[in-house]
């Protein structure tokens, strides 16, 4: 930030600076100090108001304004996506903020202090921040933090948020429901904003998370008509914009001291979808022991998750996984999530056998087939631990990436192949490089999973040349990207021509064989049969 001038600046010198200044949830009495002496001293008051309303920002600050003060109110020309502009909503919205920047270009430009009120705070869902965007880079500009609408609701409604080492989430209620479902559950303490018409999909999934018993709605909060209830007591067509959800982490784990709960042991496990009897409409007795369910998503999109995955996946209580692949499931009422990082397969693998052993109905997910470079081998070697010895682990097929891209590019595989991860995180590379040589020199057709990362950069360049040894330059290559995922794509090259910079995780390569062949259209087959 440069060095500041006298706040006030009446249009005499240099330009004006802008302050982005927080005005709070609603009480006057809750604006700071600082905010209080910059609306007092300032030459230029600006707000935002919706057409024809009045100014929340301008109503709480509204003993501060002085007679003399220059007043830009910036009135929204639309407030919800219906409008005629060319653009759309968000044409006009932009168009907006683009005018507003320039009319508080032209005090600042005169040598005026301009102070932009911003309820809440200015850097927290607040539209200063456009201004912000439009208008930092060429005028000194100072942010004043403001008390935001979440913590005045936690007050208003005494609500404890989070505690020792709790997650807070904030989410806006205008994300799509499975999503805001699948977030709830993952968190300890939330805050939704942004309710109004959207209320009713924010509390299904507040229930699809398990989540609704303990949200606080709360409606103006700091304001005189403050009121605050349970959301399941909450009448949909009353809410207003300037209402919000506090989801307590107290919530989450049942005990208010902030001590955490383990699962529940039940004595006799329940039968359920997945199981051979009940999958098979079978009135078979429930299953003698502990099961674990392993799970394959498929690559990316939902019509590639099999029947028999979705039919496991509705039947447990608790899914565990990296991540990415957990969020792939939807949140439901009475699931658990559990996710991990990437590197942490067998520790993952030992959190599902704990809760298999404790009575627990658990799956864990895996991308593509859990078999194929998955959390299937992960579990049945955390399972060598005598421990588990009962636990009867059960692995539900999915379609394998290679299938995924193989299947885009035409008939890659359709005679012998073989499958390499490049990656040397659980093995030497000197074993992977052996291998390549093998399959190279045996006219395989070779399929390449995590062929580079961040940190590997190298292997994928190295095992080209090794291939190279055995394989004409013209062999063909197939590249795919995201296979499955909006992000798609495919590339048909050559192994000479292989652009290895090019490629990073969300890859996989298919290499052709002596006998692979591209059609006149760029689909790439290999033949069923071999020439001796």
């Amino acid at each position: 930030m440069t060095a500041a001038h006298p706040v006030g600046n009446d249009g005499v010198g240099a330009s004006g600076r802008l302050y982005g200044v927080g005005v709070g949830p609603g009480d006057p009495e809750l604006l700071t100090l600082k905010a209080a002496r910059l609306i007092r001293s300032a030459a230029v008051v600006a707000y935002h108001a919706g057409r024809g309303k009045e100014s929340n920002a301008r109503r709480i600050a509204a003993d501060l304004i002085g007679p003399t003060v220059i007043e830009e109110r910036l009135e929204y020309p639309v407030t919800t996506g219906v409008t005629d502009h060319p653009g759309g909503y968000a044409g006009a919205i932009a168009d907006f903020y683009e005018c507003s920047a320039q009319r508080l270009a032209e005090h600042l430009t005169a040598g005026r202090d301009v102070v932009l009120l911003s309820e809440g705070d200015p850097l927290f869902y607040g539209s200063f921040m456009y201004m912000h965007d439009r208008l930092s880079e060429r005028f000194d500009t100072e942010i004043v933090p403001g008390v935001p609408a979440f913590a005045a609701a936690t007050a208003t409604s005494a609500t404890p948020l989070v505690r020792q080492t709790d997650v807070l989430t904030v989410l806006p209620g205008t994300l799509p429901e499975p999503e805001l479902a699948r977030r709830l559950a993952d968190t300890d303490g939330a805050i939704i904003m942004k309710l109004g018409r959207n209320f009713p999909s924010v509390r299904n999934a507040l229930e699809a998370a398990g989540r609704l018993d303990g949200a606080v709605y709360v409606e103006r909060a700091s304001m005189a008509a403050e009121h605050f209830r349970a959301v399941a007591d909450v009448d949909p067509s009353t809410v207003p914009y300037f209402s919000l959800i506090v989801v307590p982490g107290d919530s989450r784990h049942g005990d208010p001291t902030g001590r955490r709960t383990t699962p529940t042991a039940r004595t006799t496990p329940t039968a359920h979808a997945g199981d051979p009897q009940v999958a098979s409409g079978g009135s078979s007795p429930t299953p003698a022991g502990p099961v674990l369910h392993v799970v394959g998503l498929g690559p990316g999109p939902d019509a590639w998750l099999t029947p028999e995955a979705s039919q496991v996946l509705d039947g447990v209580d608790h899914v565990v996984g990296y991540a990415p692949y957990v969020d792939r499931v939807p949140q439901r009422a009475g699931l658990t999530r559990h996710c991990s990082g990437n590197t942490v397969e067998v520790d993952r693998a030992g959190l599902a056998l704990d809760l298999a052993l404790a009575g627990e109905r658990v799956a864990v997910v895996s991308g593509g087939d859990a078999g194929v470079f998955g959390m299937a081998a992960a579990v049945f070697e955390a399972a060598e631990d005598p421990r588990y010895a009962d636990v009867d682990i059960r692995v539900a097929p999915g379609v394998s990436a290679v299938q995924a891209v193989a299947a885009r590019a035409g008939a890659p595989i359709g005679a012998d192949f073989a499958v390499v991860s490049l990656s040397d995180r659980l093995k030497p590379w000197e074993v992977v490089e052996r291998r390549l040589d093998a399959i190279a020199a045996a006219d395989l057709v070779l399929a390449i999973y995590n062929p580079a990362s961040r940190s590997r950069t190298r292997q994928v360049a190295d095992a080209r040349e090794i291939l190279l040894r055995h394989r004409d330059p013209a062999t063909p290559v197939v590249v795919g990207r995201d296979v499955g995922r909006a992000e798609e794509s495919l590339t048909l090259t050559t192994l000479g021509e292989l652009d290895c910079s090019s490629i990073d995780m969300k890859c996989l390569l298919i290499v052709g064989a002596s006998g692979s062949r591209v059609t006149g259209s760029g689909r790439m087959w290999s033949p069923r049969f071999v020439r001796g």
